[in-house]
């Protein structure tokens, strides 16, 4: 650690460099924990390295996605709980990254916070560098940013980004989507990290319900907080081995703006998704927050993932097979519709 460079004048503005110092120390044994053997150089340096290896990837095509947690973070707050959203960070990245067929290589992440707490910025990239061993990529550096007068002292955002590599041949292109292919809705593990600005305003969550937000409910199994506080599912390891063995046309992540905005972005013109409700059982949470918001089913379907977090899209010939796969993969998943000719984006029934 640096114990030469500090600045009085600087901490009395609300800035300690060495608070930065202490929680880098501190996030050194989480950031280890996803090195990989083509990451080349450690933590603290001005950028993080990485090697290609291209024997498995002859043509290789670089993809990037970035993303936040949002507002999700509002509750990580109440909670005073920061292991968890980091998670959700890497998820909402490497997840997208997925859908184009690419493997994560490496994530950085941004932390702004009104107060740099070592041990609550080592805690956030606990849950980062938990959400990087999940999508088996390195975290090879990130930034944490100090802002007194910008943000509450209790308070940060947190955002980063994802690379990841695809042969050029492998790229998913949602022009080979066929009307008749099968669509494959794989479970989510919650409401992950979207549509939260609602769930606050439903739930009226602020620090004086806390009683009531922490009680212990019976068809969650566990506390409304605790309960929307569970981290995005990564399907990262799940999905990989299957584009490998199943043909699968395209895939679609399923975030803000839920069924109605996602699903068509994976789907070419002249076609759509029609999806059968009943296909499989929608969490407790998501009824939950339908009945105390009263919320337009439509509403919940443009909103929420409501129990699918991806949807994979393969000919209907290999749909079998591909769910066999995902199953060995410790996936939920079903067959959920079909793509059919015409229409308009998506079709719920």
């Amino acid at each position: 650690m640096n114990t030469n460079s500090h600045s009085e004048s600087y901490k009395a503005a609300g800035v300690d460099v060495t608070a930065g110092y202490r929680a880098v120390e501190l996030m050194k044994e989480h950031v280890r924990r996803t090195r990989t053997p083509l990451v080349l150089d450690s933590i603290g340096g001005f950028g993080g390295l990485m090697a290609l290896d291209l024997g498995e990837t002859p043509n290789p095509v670089l993809v990037s996605g970035t993303d936040g947690v949002g507002t999700k973070l509002k509750l990580a707050f109440l909670a005073d709980k920061h292991d968890t959203v980091g998670i959700d960070c890497v998820a909402m990245c490497a997840n997208d990254v997925l859908c184009v067929g690419a493997k994560p290589l490496f994530f950085l992440d941004y932390i702004a916070c009104g107060k740099n707490v070592p041990e609550r910025i080592a805690q956030i990239v606990s849950g980062v560098a938990e959400g990087c061993v999940q999508s088996a990529c390195a975290l090879v550096g990130g930034e944490t940013a100090e802002m007194p007068g910008f943000y509450p002292e209790d308070e940060y955002d947190l955002a980063g980004f994802c690379v990841g590599v695809v042969n050029k041949d492998k790229i998913l292109d949602k022009e080979s989507v066929r009307p008749g292919d099968v669509i494959l809705g794989l479970a989510s593990s919650g409401v992950h990290s979207n549509g939260f600005s609602l769930v606050r305003k439903v739930f009226d969550i602020r620090r004086e319900n806390l009683p009531a937000l922490t009680a212990y409910d019976e068809k969650l199994g566990k506390s409304l907080l605790d309960a929307l506080l569970t981290p995005t599912r990564i399907y990262v390891q799940s999905v990989l081995p299957l584009l490998t063995q199943v043909n699968v046309r395209s895939i679609c992540h399923i975030t803000g703006g839920g069924f109605y905005e996602n699903i068509p972005r994976a789907l070419p013109a002249g076609v759509s998704a029609s999806i059968q409700k009943s296909s499989y059982a929608v969490p407790p949470i998501f009824r939950k927050i339908q009945a105390a918001g009263d919320i337009p089913e439509r509403d919940m379907y443009n909103t929420f993932n409501m129990g699918l977090g991806l949807c994979v899209i393969v000919p209907r010939e290999e749909a079998g097979k591909a769910l066999t796969i995902l199953e060995k993969q410790g996936e939920l998943a079903w067959k959920v519709g079909e793509v059919i000719s015409g229409g308009e984006g998506v079709e719920l029934w």
